[in-house]
C-alpha cells in the first residue's frame, strides 16, 4: 500500500527540482561564456546538448515505469541530475561541461514524463486537474531558479550556488527512498507487442501531434519573444525579460486554477478557450503598441499555454491506463521533435526575413493546434462518456 498524497508530493517535489536545472543552463550561460572563454565555448552546442538529452530521458522513461515502476526510475534521475550541477560548479574542462549539461537533460527529460505518468496512475479521477496542479511545481522552480542565482550571486560565486541546489536535490533522495510508490504495472515482463502497438493507435498520434505544435509554440516565444520586443518597440534586453518571465508567471497562476476548474467544466471548453487566449495575447503582441501592452500580450499567452499539456496527458492516461508510461513517452518525443523543427524553422525565417513575422508564425501554429483538437474531440468522444471529463 502507498500513500497517493505522499506520493503527489513527491512527484511535485521532483519536477519543482526539474524546472530548476531545466533553466540552469540560460541562467549561468554568460558566466559560462567568461569562464570557459580560452577553451572557445560553443553556446550553439550546448543548446544542442540538452534537448538531445531531455529527448533521451522522455524517450525511456516509459517502458522503465511500466516494467520496473516509478521508484528507481525517478531516484536515478535526480541522482543524475544533482551530480550534473555539482559537475558544473567544479567542472573546470569543456569536455565535463557538455557532459553535464547532457545528464541534465537526461535526468530531467525522464522525471518530467515520469512525474506525470505517476500523477495520472495515482488518480483514477481529474487527471488533467492534477497534472495541472503538477505543473504548477515545474513554473515554480523554472521562476526560483534565475531568482536564486540573481539574489545569492551578490554574496557569493554561481558555482556555489549550483552547489548548495545539487546538495540539496541528494537530501530528498533519503525521502524519496522510504517511500512507498506503485508497483509496476508489467513487473512480470513488458508487453512490446502492446507498446508498439501504441505508435499505431490514431488518438495517440493526434495528441502527440497538438503537442508537437503546442511545443514549438512555447520554444517561438520563450526564444524569440525578447527579441520581437526589442525591434518591435525599442526595448531593453532586461525590460524585455522581464515581460518573459511573466509570462511564464502566468502560465502557472493558470495551472494552478486550472486544477480547480478542471473538476467542474469539460477539458475541451477550457482548450479551446486557452487557444483563444493566445490568439487574442498574439493578435495584441502584432500592433507593437507599446511595452505596457506587449507586457499584457505576453501574459495572456502564458496564461493560454497551460491547459494544453495536462489535459492532453489526462486523455491518453485515462484511456491507456495499463501502458501511460509508454504512451506518455511517445507523446513527449513527439512534443520535443516540434519544439525542435518549428524552433529551428522559425530561426531560420528570422535571419533571413526578419523576427517582425513571429506573430504570424504563432498565428499559424495555433491554428492548426484548434484543428487538431476538432478530431481530437471527436475520437474521444466515441471511446470516453463526456460525463468523466467533467468531473
Amino acid at each position: 500500500m502507498y500513500s497517493k498524497k505522499l506520493v503527489f508530493i513527491s512527484a511535485c517535489l521532483a519536477l519543482f527540482q526539474f524546472g530548476m536545472t531545466l533553466i540552469t543552463l540560460g541562467s549561468i550561460l554568460p558566466n559560462l561564456k567568461s569562464d570557459f572563454a580560452s577553451d572557445h565555448i560553443s553556446a550553439a552546442v550546448l543548446a544542442g546538448v540538452l534537448p538531445l538529452g531531455i529527448t533521451l530521458g522522455s524517450l525511456s522513461f516509459g517502458p522503465i515505469v511500466d516494467r520496473y515502476g516509478y521508484k528507481l526510475l525517478l531516484m536515478f534521475s535526480i541522482l543524475i541530475s544533482a551530480l550534473a550541477l555539482l559537475g558544473l560548479s567544479h567542472g573546470t574542462s569543456l569536455w565535463l561541461l557538455y557532459t553535464c549539461v547532457f545528464f541534465i537533460g537526461a535526468g530531467g527529460g525522464a522525471i518530467n514524463g515520469g512525474t506525470s505518468a505517476l500523477v495520472v496512475d495515482i488518480n483514477d479521477e481529474n487527471k488533467s486537474a492534477s497534472l495541472s496542479l503538477l505543473g504548477v511545481f515545474y513554473g515554480l522552480g523554472a521562476l526560483g531558479m534565475p531568482l536564486l542565482i540573481g539574489v545569492l550571486s551578490k554574496f557569493m560565486h554561481y558555482t556555489q550556488v549550483l552547489s548548495i541546489v545539487g546538495y540539496s536535490m541528494m537530501g530528498t533522495l533519503i525521502y524519496f527512498y522510504f517511500l512507498q510508490f506503485p508497483p509496476p504495472k508489467h513487473e512480470h515482463g513488458f508487453p512490446i507487442a502492446d507498446g508498439y502497438k501504441l505508435l499505431k493507435q490514431p488518438i495517440i498520434l493526434m495528441c502527440g501531434f497538438f503537442l508537437f505544435f503546442q511545443s514549438g509554440a512555447e520554444s517561438l516565444i520563450n526564444n524569440f519573444s525578447t527579441s520581437y520586443l526589442q525591434q518591435a518597440i525599442q526595448i531593453s534586453n532586461e525590460k524585455a525579460l522581464y515581460a518573459l518571465s511573466f509570462s511564464f508567471a502566468g502560465l502557472t497562476l493558470t495551472r494552478l486554477c486550472l486544477g480547480v476548474l478542471l473538476k467542474n467544466i469539460s477539458p475541451f471548453k477550457i482548450l479551446i478557450v486557452s487557444l483563444i487566449l493566445i490568439l487574442v495575447g498574439n493578435a495584441i503582441l502584432s500592433l507593437k503598441i507599446n511595452y505596457p501592452v506587449s507586457f499584457v500580450s505576453l501574459i495572456l499567452i502564458g496564461m493560454g499555454f497551460a491547459g494544453g499539456f495536462p489535459i492532453m496527458l489526462g486523455f491518453i492516461g485515462q484511456l491507456y491506463p495499463s501502458l501511460s508510461g509508454t504512451a506518455f513517452s511517445i507523446l513527449f518525443v513527439i512534443a520535443l521533435i516540434g519544439n525542435t523543427l518549428i524552433n529551428s524553422g522559425f530561426g531560420y525565417i528570422s535571419d533571413h526575413s526578419g523576427i517582425q513575422f513571429l506573430p504570424f508564425c504563432l498565428m499559424a501554429t495555433i491554428i492548426i493546434m484548434l484543428i487538431i483538437s476538432y478530431f481530437i474531440h471527436k475520437s474521444i468522444d466515441t471511446k470516453i462518456n463526456k460525463k468523466s471529463y467533467a468531473g
